[in-house]
Formats: structure tokens, sequence, C-alpha cells
């Protein structure tokens, strides 16, 4: 009996190759964006592996999916309690399917699998954009996406980060002026930030306006990052009220921080918020639900996720997109901030 025969795939000639699969597949399909060399090459391999197209992929990448891609490099537990993607996802999905497309979402665990994921979308034609989320400094996604300018990408994010990619921005150092601002005017001069991972795109951002607008105003400042989860939020909070002269207020980088560190300062017997003012960033249903509500930087990220969907349609159609401003964020005061403790 004859041994079944294997279909080959363009995994296989880009490994034979020693190319990458998206090269491999621009090669086949006679794209531009390799040389005359590796395409020669390529068909050469594909030749002798017996590679045959497949008339049904071949259709997909030639029509529109009417999917748009992304990936998450979310911790399935964090992913379970963090409101803002979900708000995010609600606002990218109710627009997307006004014009018929859908969001394909795929978890990864580290970044290397996310670039597998996305370089696969890139030569199988599986999606018809990408939205970039938590780009980090030199985030390798930006260079993998300026060598496939024919996949439509969006990157939320600050526009420094992005390199000239299609980018939808927030003013988060307008944003930490605000907070500090409201919080100097109460009187505090000790202040602390329980930040995100500190590799972040925007969590550098966010350090470099906080240390600088603390050192302008007169005001002790003291920063730890930490992985946004209420564990962490609820250990970072534990800490900085450990030390001596302590801060009379922090900031919170997300709502689930911001209130599993309400809830430690309740089981110090820190009271919020006449020993210790809370402040959040996003402003979540969970900052108005706490007990005291929680002040916090309010952002419309349902309204977020409809604009970048927005925008993406727009890159499908070949209108040129530049770097789009979210809506300015805007203080919500509520009762857990109050001026700062005598003495």
């Amino acid at each position: 009996m004859a041994a079944h025969k294997t279909k080959v795939t363009i995994f296989d000639v880009a490994k034979a190759s020693g190319v990458s699969s998206s090269a491999v597949s621009y090669a086949l399909n006679g794209k531009p964006g390799v040389s005359d060399a590796t395409r020669a090459k390529v068909l050469k391999v594909a030749r002798e592996l017996g590679w045959k197209p497949n008339g049904a992929a071949q259709a997909l990448a030639q029509s529109k999916t009417r999917r748009i891609g992304l990936v998450l490099g979310y911790d399935p537990q964090l992913l379970a309690v963090e409101p803002y993607m979900m708000s995010l996802i609600s606002g990218l999905g109710a627009e997307l399917e006004k014009q018929d497309y859908s969001l394909l979402v795929r978890l990864s665990m580290d970044g290397d699998e996310e670039e597998g994921i996305i370089q696969d979308w890139i030569a199988t034609g599986n999606v018809d954009a990408l939205l970039l989320l938590n780009l980090e400094i030199g985030d390798p996604r930006i260079d993998l996406m300026k060598h496939n300018p024919q996949m439509p990408t969006l990157a939320l994010a600050d526009a420094s980060l992005t390199a000239g990619l299609p980018t939808l921005t927030s003013d988060d150092a307008g944003a930490v002026g605000i907070a500090v601002q409201y919080l100097y005017d109460l009187g505090h001069r000790r202040i602390a930030r329980v930040a995100g991972p500190e590799e972040l795109g925007h969590s550098y951002i966010r350090d470099a306006a906080f240390s600088q607008i603390t050192t302008e105003l007169g005001m002790r400042y003291r920063c730890l990052h930490t992985d946004y989860t209420p564990e962490a939020g609820a250990d970072a909070t534990k800490r900085l009220l450990s030390v001596s002269s302590a801060p009379t207020a922090i900031i919170y980088d997300n709502d689930v921080m911001a209130l599993a560190g309400e809830s430690q300062a309740a089981v110090l017997g820190v009271k919020v918020p006449d020993e210790l003012s809370i402040m959040s960033w996003d402003d979540s249903f969970m900052c108005e639900a706490a007990h005291p509500g929680i002040t916090a930087l309010h952002r419309d990220i349902v309204g977020s996720g409809r604009m970048a969907a927005q925008l993406m349609l727009k890159l499908i159609n070949g209108e040129e997109v530049g770097v789009e401003e979210e809506s300015p964020y805007a203080l919500k005061e509520r009762e857990s901030t109050a001026p700062a403790p005598k003495g």
C-alpha cells in the first residue's frame, strides 16, 4: 500500500528556501516585495518539493475576507477582569458589524508567537487589516509591518512609537498633567503611581510625564511597575504605604488595580479619602461601583474602538490615514479623593 503523501505548504517551501513565509507568498503569487534572486530561488524550491497552489486560498487572497485581525498578548486571568480591552472590543465589533466585517481575535502568551500569527495572516491573506496594541519601545512588529505595506495596519499607541504607521493615539502626557495638577491643588505633595509593565510604550510616556511634572511642582513621586493584575495592585499599595513619609495619594494605571488598592488600604486601616486619596486611569464601571467611588481619568474607550474600526476600513479602501487622536481625557471626580491630610 502506497504511503499517503502530505501536501506541501508554503511553510515547507519557506523552510527549504531559508526565507520567511511572507516572502514565499509574494514570490509564488507574483507580488512585489522580494528580489528577483529570491523569487527565482523560491520558485525553484517549490517546483522541487512539488508545491501546488491552493485554489481556495488563492481566491481568498484575491478578495476581501471582511475580517480585521487582533492579537492579544494578555494573560487570560488578566483579560478576564480587565475592562479596558472588553470596552475597546465592544466598540470595534459594533462599528465593524455595520459594514458586515468581523473581528478575528487570537491570544498570544509571548512576543514570538504573536509575530508568528501576524506573519501567517500576512502570508495567507486571512485578514484584511491588523490592529496593533500595547507596543513596546523598539517593538519588532513595527518593522514587520513596515516591510509588509500590503497589509493595512493601524497602531493604537503614542505616535512617537509607531515610526510612521497609521496611528490612533491618546494624549497620555496631557492626562498626567490633569491628574497631578488636580492632586497638587488639593494640597498633596507626596504622591505615588502603581503602573503597568515598564516595557510598554505608554508606560514609558507616562513615566516621563510624571517625573517632569512632579519635579516642576516640587512634589515627591514614587512609582512601582506591575503586571496590571489586582494582586499586583494590592501588593504595590501595601509596599507604598509601609514606607516612612508614605504617599498621601496614589494613581493606578488601571481600574482593577485601583479597586484592589482601595481594598488593601481598608485592610491596613488607612482611611480613603481622609488619609489616602486614590485615582485611576480609564474609568470603567468599577470606579462607579466602588465604595467610595474612585476618581478617574475618563476616556471614551468604546468610542476609541469605533474610531479604530473606521480608520482600518479607510485603510482597506486605499485611503490614507496618518495620526488621529482619541477624544481627550476628562477628570471624573468621586469620593476617593480629598484634600491632603495635615501633617
